[in-house]
């Protein structure tokens, strides 16, 4: 199953981030986005990319459902 995730930017350099959720980091671009975006935001990272900016009332709703109905190896 392919799932787009709410993570939060933890660094920027140009159009790429890192963005973090429960400790697992990823890399991705923000090239799709056409907005400002700072650490601390929070994205949806799906293959590669932000697709969109969360704020972080709802992407911390999210990730509290999606743990409820995800096992851990699922959102991995």
């Amino acid at each position: 199953m392919c799932l787009g995730v709410p993570m939060k930017i933890i660094s920027r350099e140009g159009d790429n981030i890192v963005a973090e959720v429960d400790g697992v980091r990823k890399e991705a671009s923000v090239m799709l986005l056409d907005e400002e975006l700072a650490v601390g935001d929070y994205v949806i990272v799906h293959a590669g990319f932000a697709i969109s900016r969360l704020d972080q009332e709802y992407a911390e709703e999210t990730l509290r459902m999606m743990k409820e109905i995800f096992s851990p190896e699922d959102m991995a």
